[in-house]
């Protein structure tokens, strides 16, 4: 059975940090491209950062240089540091995968809707 579980949200202060966790199984963790997603009430699905098979990563303008996403192919984990955290980033956090290779520019420009494997969120709030 596939399973993504988000770990790791919260409340914060603006201009303080959090890490996200994404644990996964039941699929070749290693082999897939991997995202991180969020969502606000009443706004789309938007993407934050995107990591291929190989470790590259991908970011959205409004979080360059603010976050950053890794894996651990080992454990089969997906993380995200998010940092310099801002009111606009409150949303519900999900993370999900993509079945089948990509390349590393493939998997930077896939889109939300083209994602195979999604967790259920973890809700990030930020005050300012």
């Amino acid at each position: 059975v596939v399973e993504l579980v988000e770990l790791g949200g919260g409340s914060v202060q603006a201009g303080e940090s959090l890490t996200l966790s994404c644990v996964t199984r039941g699929f070749d963790f290693y082999n897939n491209c991997m995202g991180w997603f969020r969502q606000s009430p009443g706004k789309k699905r938007e993407a934050v950062a995107r990591i291929s098979e190989s470790r590259v990563p991908s970011y959205e303008d409004s979080v360059d240089g603010r976050f950053v996403i890794s894996r651990d192919n080992e454990k089969k984990i997906l993380y995200l540091k998010m940092n310099n955290l801002k009111s606009g980033d409150t949303a519900k956090y999900f993370c999900a995968a993509k079945v089948g290779y990509y390349s590393d520019s493939g998997c930077a420009g896939l889109k939300v809707e083209y994602f195979d494997w999604w967790g259920r969120g973890t809700q990030v709030t930020v005050s300012s």
